[in-house]
C-alpha cells in the first residue's frame, strides 16, 4: 500500500513580510511558525514521515525549540527557487520513500490546515491516477493592472480557483514533473500540468491561507485561537 510522506520547503526568506526573520520562524502563539505547521502532521496517523527542506546556511533552526517528532527529517537542501527546494527534497527523500507513494508538498508558511482539510485530500486523492490539490474557487472580482496601476481589464473569474497546498503528487510522477519543468513553475501542480496532466481540485478553505504579509499573522492567530477554545470544549 503506497504511504504518505510530507514535504515542507522552508528555504525561503519571506521578504514581502518586511522583517529580517524569515516568516516561517516568526513568532506565533509564542512559538515559531513553522511550529504550528508541522505539529498538524506530527499528529495525523495517516502521515509517515515529515521532511522539512532548509537552507544549507540556516542557523536559526536550531535556534528556536521546535518540537522534533519521531518522523520529522530535517534536509539543509534549499534551493534558490521553490520548485528547486523541492526538488531537492525529493532527492533527499529517495531512500525512504518508494516511486509510487504519494508526498504532499505543503507550504512552511500554512499554520491554518486543519485535519478534516488533510483528510479531505487524502481520501479525494489517495485512488486519483495523477494527484491533487487543495484550493478555493475565487470569490472576488479580478482586475488586471497596467503599468500605471490602474484597471486595464476585468477577468471572468468563471472556473477560476486560487491554489492552496498541499498538493499531492506520487514520488514518481513529481520528481519527473520538476525535473522537466522550464521557467520555474510557481507550484508542483505546475509542473504536473507543464507533462499533460490535470491534477484534481480538493476543496480547501479560506483558513488555510498563506503567511504573506503582516496582517495574515493576526488572522493565523485568530483561527489557532479559536481552535485551542474548541479543543477545550471537548
Amino acid at each position: 500500500m503506497s504511504k504518505f510522506h510530507v514535504l515542507i520547503p522552508a528555504a525561503g526568506t519571506g521578504s514581502r513580510m518586511g522583517t529580517e526573520c524569515p516568516k516561517q520562524y516568526l513568532p506565533l502563539l509564542g512559538k515559531p511558525l513553522i511550529h504550528h505547521t508541522l505539529a498538524l502532521f506530527a499528529a495525523a496517523q495517516r502521515i509517515s514521515s515529515v521532511h522539512v527542506i532548509i537552507s544549507p546556511d540556516d542557523h536559526l533552526w536550531a535556534q528556536h525549540v521546535i518540537d522534533v517528532d519521531a518522523k520529522l527529517h530535517i534536509h539543509r537542501h534549499g534551493g534558490d527557487t521553490r520548485a528547486a527546494t523541492v526538488f531537492n527534497g525529493l532527492e533527499a527523500m529517495a531512500g525512504q520513500v518508494a516511486a509510487n507513494d504519494w508526498v504532499l508538498v505543503h507550504d512552511a508558511a500554512r499554520p491554518g490546515l486543519s485535519h478534516a482539510m488533510l483528510e479531505r485530500l487524502l481520501d479525494s486523492v489517495q485512488d486519483d491516477d495523477v494527484g491533487g490539490l487543495l484550493a478555493i474557487p475565487l470569490a472576488d472580482t479580478l482586475k488586471r493592472a497596467d503599468v500605471a496601476q490602474r484597471v486595464a481589464k476585468t477577468e471572468p473569474r468563471d472556473g477560476l480557483w486560487q491554489a492552496q497546498t498541499p498538493q499531492m503528487f506520487r514520488y514518481g510522477l513529481l520528481k519527473q514533473a520538476l525535473q522537466h519543468a522550464g521557467a520555474a513553475p510557481t507550484d508542483e501542480a505546475q509542473a504536473v500540468e507543464a507533462l499533460g496532466y490535470s491534477p484534481k481540485l480538493v476543496l480547501g478553505e479560506l483558513r488555510n491561507l498563506k503567511i504573506t504579509y503582516p496582517q495574515d499573522l493576526q488572522l493565523a492567530e485568530a483561527i489557532l485561537l479559536a481552535d485551542a477554545k474548541e479543543q477545550k470544549k471537548l
